[in-house]
């Protein structure tokens, strides 16, 4: 069995994928944009990790599986990818963001930071003597947009600290152990109205493109925080930034952006055609909220997870769409 990986992806992320692996696979390092030598090594692959695919190869019609190292898959061209290769993703990254949720709306509460800085300096603000008083999470409401794995998980967590959750989802379904309530995405506009922290964690596509838009922000209590871990264009760029200026809602927490480098660059534009980074009512990180020591462990397993079943011809996991079986050639009569 022989596997491709991106040479852009051979930067030690997936390094630990044949450790897991208890099947014979030959991996091949392969440089896609040069895309002659794609093309022949995809007439030998019997899979490829990537989580992008923009191609119209001949040779990709011998894919069997496309393996996503991560759960998005807005990079992927599904009419350029052949029907008799399965797409398949994997997760792991929910409990990292979940953590980094927590972790923001803590902060955000708190300002931890910001009573060190200005202790560090002499002053005792914000302390029994002289106050102001800090809020709390607990008795809160957290409103999340999308239920998959990462809302779950962030269910989970603002559960524990007394906060009272709401959900809005495509595909509703109760949890009464958890959610308070779990509407439909009709049920959008009232979750806007009555939470104090908005979450938003669904996937980018056409229906959630878009969807904070300047309607949303106005449906939104005035003090209200949303935190963005899941995709930047899921928000209205501009309507989030007026919303932010203009002080209409009470800030924003935002990992996933509208402009990124390249990869493997530290350095690179500003995230946005706005300028967020000047807005003192905005918590902004560059995309690190999944990036944790516990990530590539669990990802790299799961990718070999995939890559084992394939080659036992066993049924694969975290399928987006099944392969379509191979047509046999015409027999003559």
């Amino acid at each position: 069995m022989r596997l491709l990986i991106k040479k852009i992806d051979d930067d030690g992320r997936l390094s630990l994928v044949p450790q897991f692996l208890d099947t014979p696979w030959e991996i091949e390092v392969i440089d896609t944009d040069d895309l002659a030598a794609l093309d022949r090594a995809l007439a030998r692959a019997d899979a490829m990790v990537s989580m992008s695919w923009q191609w119209s190869l001949p040779s990709a019609s011998n894919l069997r599986l496309l393996q996503l190292p991560g759960a998005g898959t807005d990079e992927i061209d599904f009419g350029r990818v052949p029907s008799t290769t399965a797409i398949c993703n994997c997760y792991e990254h929910e409990i990292g963001i979940a953590e980094y949720v927590l972790g923001s709306l803590l902060e955000w509460t708190i300002g931890t930071r910001r009573l060190d800085q200005q202790f560090r300096a002499g002053s005792w603000a914000g302390s029994y003597l002289c106050g102001p008083r800090h809020g709390e999470l607990f008795g809160k409401t957290i409103g999340i947009v999308g239920y998959g794995r990462i809302g779950r998980e962030v269910a989970r967590r603002a559960a524990a600290f007394g906060m009272r959750v709401v959900v809005c989802t495509r595909t509703p379904q109760r949890d009464s152990k958890i959610a308070e309530r779990v509407d439909s995405m009709e049920g959008f506009g009232r979750l806007l109205a009555e939470s104090d922290f908005i979450i938003v964690t669904p996937p980018l596509n056409d229906q959630t493109r878009g969807l904070f838009d300047r309607r949303a922000f106005a449906a939104m209590r005035r003090e209200a925080v949303i935190v963005n871990v899941a995709r930047g264009p899921i928000i209205d760029e501009l309507a989030l930034y007026e919303a932010l200026a203009e002080r209409r809602i009470g800030g924003a927490i935002i990992d996933v952006w509208y402009r990124y480098p390249p990869q493997g660059t530290p350095h690179g534009p500003q995230p946005s055609a706005h300028p967020f980074h000047e807005l003192d009512n905005v918590l902004m990180t560059p995309h690190a909220s999944a990036w944790t020591d516990g990530l590539l462990p669990r990802r790299n397993r799961a990718v070999a997870t995939n890559l084992n079943r394939l080659a036992r011809g066993e049924p694969l996991v975290n399928v987006v769409r099944a392969a379509e079986p191979a047509r046999r050639p015409m027999e003559r009569a």
